[in-house]
């Protein structure tokens, strides 16, 4: 039965071909709609699951920000994110700094902090543009 969960289906091959083409860091509805277009039959509830497997597996990055829609990146190479403070677009950042270490940070209600890392808050170019067009007006 554990082989079944692991093995590569059909579904599960085209959702990670289909999220490795994007650039996007789609959410499991984004993604749904461009798996649909060439798995018809697929329930959105088989993308999440799919997701779901495929990033605790390591074969995609789950991008996880408190109050934010979860998104997927099928880029697991090292890299950090940049992440619209209008709109919620995210980008690459593909020269990553280090996280700040965590030892010796105590926090309460906290036993342990287990790691820190870097998101970057910007401002899209298409934001920029809608917002310097409706200051010239």
């Amino acid at each position: 039965m554990a082989q079944a969960q692991t093995r590569m289906t059909r579904q599960r091959a085209v959702i990670l071909e289909e999220l490795r083409k994007t650039k996007s860091h789609p959410t499991a509805d984004e993604l749904y709609s461009i798996v649909r277009e060439r798995l018809p039959h697929i329930s959105l509830g088989t993308v999440y699951r799919n997701l779901d497997f495929l990033a605790d597996s390591g074969e995609i990055r789950r991008l996880e920000a408190a109050g934010s829609t979860k998104r997927f990146d099928g880029d697991i190479s090292w890299h950090q994110h940049v992440r619209c403070v209008h709109c919620g677009r995210i980008g690459d950042v593909m020269q990553p700094l280090a996280a700040p270490p965590v030892d010796g940070i105590q926090v309460c209600g906290f036993s342990a902090i287990v790691g820190a890392r870097i998101e970057f808050d910007g401002v899209c170019e298409a934001c920029a543009s809608r917002r310097e067009a409706g200051q010239q007006n």
